[in-house]
């Protein structure tokens, strides 16, 4: 059975894998029209609540939602869907820890030493920030949180959303470009986008082109899970800037005129291309066309151990 394929596992209805991702979609879409409406300056309500607060109360209170929006993905799917978390993971019998794990370290040594060339050919972009203090309290913070942010949105876009379409519309290829199309628009209201403009959202997009497509091909949701986690770990970690969503207490503040430019698309269009292909090297993957275009079908070998029901979206 393919990844997909896992959601049979459990019980089957439309309504079952619409109430999160519309709540969820719901807060977004208001928190982005109130910025609009009312014509919220978000850099500055950063400013300030890192100012009143400091940045690591501010980065913690901008990850519990995060952390207890994983909590209800992953008991909805346990005692709604009746699926195992381990389904909702993998293809295989248990979740491959090598494969995040090879994945985390991989994205986080390329994106440090892509860093430090940067800091050492432009060092006048930079701000030395380290202070051992407050840099041990970030680590702390950061691995406790930052993966279960990150596992939230691989979990509910490549895992509760790419599996229940996938059953929904019998396709692989519709979650796909679903999924990854709406994982980057909901960045929109990022400080980021508002600082370089909706281009930004090429890259956003791609990104989920990329975890998406490493979730279909490696029939899982690790390799994804490693590579966010890597993402966003380090780069609260190492550098920072005044106009980024994550400003923290970082080795590094980034002090270079925020622009446009091939940071955008040198990742989408290079490195992640190259990426796909590390990853399919060594996990041997082939069949691409029927792995990211393919039909699903209900399965005929499952054991009496599950219960499947039919989708019925009247339920």
């Amino acid at each position: 059975m393919n990844y997909i394929q896992q959601a049979y596992k459990g019980q089957l209805g439309m309504w079952k894998y619409l109430i999160i991702p519309i709540l969820f979609f719901g807060l977004m879409g208001l928190n982005f029209v109130a910025m609009v409406v009312l014509d919220l300056d978000v850099d500055k309500i950063i400013q300030t609540e890192i100012e009143n607060k400091g940045a690591t109360r501010f980065l913690i209170e901008s990850l519990i939602p995060f952390a207890i929006g994983l909590v209800a993905v992953l008991l909805w799917t346990k005692f709604v869907h009746q699926q195992s978390l381990t389904s909702l993971t993998t293809s295989r019998k248990k979740i491959d820890w090598k494969r995040v794990f090879f994945a985390f370290f991989l994205w986080g040594i390329i994106t440090t030493a892509f860093l430090m060339v940067d800091y050492f050919l432009s060092p006048e972009n930079y701000q030395w920030n380290f202070n051992l203090n407050k840099f041990l309290v970030l680590l702390v913070i950061a691995v406790l949180l930052i993966p279960l942010q990150t596992s939230f949105e691989e979990y509910l876009f490549r895992g509760h959303l790419m599996q229940g379409l996938g059953v929904i519309t019998k396709t692989r290829w519709f979650p796909l470009f679903f999924t990854s199309i709406v994982f980057g628009l909901l960045h929109i209201a990022n400080p980021e986008v508002s600082k370089l403009g909706y281009e930004l959202l090429i890259y956003y997009i791609g990104t989920g082109f990329f975890l998406g497509i490493l979730t279909l091909m490696d029939e899982g949701l690790e390799l994804a899970l490693g590579f966010h986690a890597a993402n966003n770990l380090f780069t609260a970690l190492l550098v920072t800037a005044d106009w980024t969503v994550f400003q923290t207490d970082s080795v590094l503040i980034d002090m270079s005129e925020p622009a446009l430019g091939a940071d955008v698309y040198v990742p989408v269009f290079v490195i992640f291309p190259i990426l796909l292909f590390i990853f399919a090297k060594k996990y041997k993957w082939s069949n691409w066309s029927e792995k990211l275009f393919g039909k699903i079908e209900k399965p005929n070998n499952l054991t009496d151990n599950y219960r499947v029901l039919e989708d019925n979206s009247a339920e």
